[in-house]
């Protein structure tokens, strides 16, 4: 048996954010499931390119993806009604950007790309099994246990039982480019889903994706990928890949789940995550941050909990946008008014349908 000061769970921002920022004298092992991909946008919000430029970390051309937009594309099926927003977002490859993160982890730090089988606590500290390079399981000790791994964290079940806070199920779908001008959009259609869509062209894939009750909701989700399709008088096509993971919307103090003996949870694991846009890598750097520094703290979860404080009641006042947005009247009349909205031109006819290389603009055979 092996025996860390520390074992990470989840090699996702926050994880990786926090092996990185781990003082050299910790034994720190890092258990990362990269197998899988996550539904997730792949946009750099602006709290995210916040919370990266506070340690000046610039992003390599390698992880940025086509097109770079500049305005949300706002759509209510129910009403059919749509605005445009702008918003300041940066397209990346979520898979190259989360390696990017997990190559900055110094070499002390021993990272393996296994997925964790279970976790206990025992009295001389907690256990975590994976399987070895020959597929027995082994076993790893350690003083103290960080859960990074996400809405569904095995960490949190195990130790700390269900977190109290709404649940949905997120898929998303990739598919070859058809003949359409790139767009970001954000969709609302309550009869599918009390939660939100989104849609985004990556290089030479268009993506949907989005949030649903966690019964029935692969139903949901075709359901209301076909009345996008209908509405934007698009053929999605066969998709490429599917992809569907967890996802969490925090709306009370008790959403969150910071820890306790010794077992602590970062990023979405502990609830971090924007109730109204879904939005959760600035959370996980920052949690992932916090945790950091409160781990030298002579008690470190009451440090932990003072660290956090901000940021758990940033996310919980995101809950006062979500009646805007998610109560069908309001949001009409805020889709009616205009406000803030931008107006776009219809382009001109001739007009190339994207700003972007012709192998890249349709070319269904390439894969990520």
């Amino acid at each position: 048996m092996e025996e860390y000061d520390i074992i990470i769970v989840g090699g996702g921002p926050a994880g990786a954010t926090l092996a990185r920022l781990l003082p050299e004298h910790l034994r720190v092992l890092l258990l990362c499931d990269d197998r899988r991909g996550k539904p997730c946008g792949g946009l750099l919000a602006p709290d995210a390119q916040k919370a990266l430029a506070r340690f000046d970390l610039t992003l390599p051309k390698e992880i940025l993806v086509d097109p770079q937009i500049f305005a949300v594309r706002t759509i209510d099926l129910t009403s059919r009604q749509q605005r445009y927003y702008q918003r300041m977002y940066i397209n990346v490859d979520r898979v190259k950007f989360d390696r990017w993160l997990l190559d900055m982890v110094p070499p002390h730090v021993s990272v393996r790309h296994v997925r964790c089988r279970s976790v206990e606590r025992t009295e001389e500290g907690f256990l975590a099994t994976f399987p070895g390079q020959d597929g027995a399981l082994e076993t790893a000790r350690a003083a103290v246990l960080v859960g990074a791994d996400g809405a569904g964290s095995l960490v949190r079940r195990s130790i700390f039982g269900p977190i109290k806070t709404r649940q949905y199920t997120a898929i998303q779908q990739w598919f070859p480019l058809a003949a359409v001008n790139p767009f970001y959009s954000c969709v609302f259609d309550p009869a599918t889903s009390p939660c939100c869509s989104w849609s985004i062209c990556k290089d030479n894939f268009f993506i949907f994706g989005g949030a649903f009750p966690s019964r029935r909701s692969r139903s949901a989700f075709e359901a209301q990928k076909q009345r996008l399709a209908d509405y934007l008088h698009m053929d999605f096509g066969a998709p490429v890949k599917t992809e569907a993971c967890q996802v969490l919307r925090p709306s009370r103090p008790a959403s969150f789940c910071l820890g306790g003996g010794g077992a602590y949870l970062v990023g979405e694991a502990a609830g971090f995550i924007s109730p109204s846009s879904l939005e959760g890598i600035s959370s996980a750097i920052l949690s992932a941050t916090a945790l950091a520094e409160s781990l030298e703290q002579s008690r470190p979860l009451a440090a932990y909990r003072r660290a956090t404080g901000h940021l758990r009641w940033k996310l919980l006042a995101k809950n006062l946008k979500c009646p805007f947005m998610y109560h069908p009247f309001l949001r009409s009349l805020v889709l009616k008014s205009g406000l803030t909205s931008i107006q776009v031109e219809a382009r001109p006819r001739g007009t190339p349908e994207a700003k972007m290389p012709p192998d890249r603009r349709r070319n269904p055979k390439r894969k990520t």
